[in-house]
């Protein structure tokens, strides 16, 4: 039994050997109601275990029923190939240990290897959108069978651009289908038009939101001048914090690339991630941090979510990141399964309104703090708003007598010169001691 549930033997065995014997609350929530074949849409904290809570009715429910002609009968879509890796490895756990079949779709592989894969219709399929979207085009998906979608960090889906895929492949897939739509965030204004064509009657299920206090993280920021400034600050934090393994957040690759550089003079196990890299070179990194290789990651929000590397106990913001909801999925890297974390972000005079917006929304402030002998002269906004946001200088108000007088100009403007008289005209051809020119003979 698990969850009150009895899920066939091998499902348990597959528990078992991950040594999971308690489910978590998001657990406990959704998988009754997934069993009885309702939609849901649900809201849960990153770690929290969404990903068995969606896979455990799917493999319970496909292995009840044979279906050997059938073509892919669920499909797991992702924003990300990491977290599409990180959910695979997941459902294949499970699979290998049954009669099931599990795929990945990801850009970056081999597109036969892929389309053979697809001719073996494999029950489980997990995908980035864009990849499953060039095999539809190519006719070498089939979602007509679909018994099963999953929606997995569809807020991200939404954000990376990706609405007009999601709306070709749910077009393409079978309409008696169960749905479940799942992400840390759901505060996304295209979540509900999507819950709305894609969802039928969802039942909605929080636990625990981005405004409630991440009791096993601490969030910390440390003001910076500039980015010389943050440099050291970060080189220090690095040499003193105690950590197990540490990811470095910035906002732009060539960012990544720098400090990648900048860092390897100072430590060693320094290892970067970023969205223009190969498959291969993302699968290589991610492997050297699973195995301890490297144990420091500069990485831009491609990291943010699914960064499946057990240890990560520190995260820091040297930039700060542009939205609440990435800012809760970085420090969502750490503090996970009740292991504590620390969140550090460095601010910058440009960041303090958005630290101010990031804490307004989270309900929740940040711990200052200082490094000795690293103080900058930067010490915060001289006046902030109840906002919390930096309150700018007043412009004292224009006397009345003056605005009435630039009133005035606007209306009358220029006064329009006259046509100057002959003598006027002989005048300026007169030198500076009031004689003519004299004028040569031809």
């Amino acid at each position: 039994m698990f969850a009150n549930i009895e899920f066939n033997l091998r499902l348990v065995a597959g528990l078992e050997k991950l040594e999971i014997s308690e489910p978590t609350e998001v657990q406990s929530l959704m998988l009754p109601l997934a069993m009885e074949g309702r939609d849901l849409q649900v809201c849960a904290e990153t770690g929290s275990g969404k990903t068995l809570a969606y896979l455990l009715p799917i493999l319970e429910k496909l292995l009840a029923k044979d279906a050997p002609e059938s073509a892919t009968r669920a499909l797991i879509l992702v924003p990300t190939r990491e977290l599409a890796r990180q959910v695979f490895k997941t459902a294949k756990d499970f699979c290998d240990l049954t009669s099931l079949n599990a795929g990945l779709l990801t850009g970056g592989d081999d597109f036969k290897y892929q389309a053979s894969m697809l001719r073996k219709n494999p029950e489980i399929i997990v995908s980035t959108t864009g990849r499953l979207v060039d095999h539809l085009k190519r006719g070498t998906a089939e979602l007509g069978d679909l018994e099963f979608l999953v929606l997995d960090e569809a807020d991200r889906m939404l954000d990376m651009g990706f609405a007009e895929d999601m709306d070709m492949i749910i077009s393409n897939a079978s309409t008696e289908r169960q749905t479940f739509m799942l992400s840390a965030t759901l505060r996304h204004e295209g979540v509900g038009r999507i819950a709305g064509s894609m969802l039928r009657n969802p039942e909605q299920i929080t636990t625990s939101t981005v405004t409630d206090k991440h009791e096993y993280i601490r969030q910390q920021r440390i003001l910076a001048d500039d980015n010389a400034h943050k440099d050291r600050l970060l080189v220090w934090l690095l040499a003193n914090e105690t950590y197990d393994k540490a990811v470095i957040f910035v906002n732009k690759r060539t960012e990544v690339d720098r400090l990648n550089d900048f860092l390897r003079k100072h430590r060693n196990g320094i290892a970067m991630l970023h969205g223009e890299m190969t498959q291969d070179e993302r699968n290589y990194v991610m492997q050297s941090l699973r195995e301890g290789k490297r144990n420091i990651l500069v990485a831009t929000d491609v990291a943010a979510r699914g960064l499946d590397v057990e240890g990560m106990d520190l995260v820091i913001n040297y930039d700060l990141a542009r939205k609440g909801d990435e800012y809760v999925h970085r420090i969502g890297r750490t503090g996970r399964a009740g292991k504590e974390g620390v969140a550090i972000s460095l601010i910058a005079p440009n960041e303090w309104n958005l630290k101010a917006s990031i804490e307004r929304y989270l309900d929740q402030q940040m711990q200052a703090r200082k490094i000795d002998g690293l103080e900058g002269s930067y010490k915060g906004p001289k006046k902030v708003k109840a906002s919390g946001k930096a309150a700018g200088v007043k412009k004292k108000p224009k006397s009345k007598t003056a605005v009435k007088a630039k009133s005035a100009k606007k209306k009358t403007g220029p006064r329009p010169s006259r046509p100057k008289t002959k003598a006027e005209n002989r005048g300026n051809l007169m030198d500076s001691e009031g004689f003519a020119p004299i004028k040569k003979k031809k």
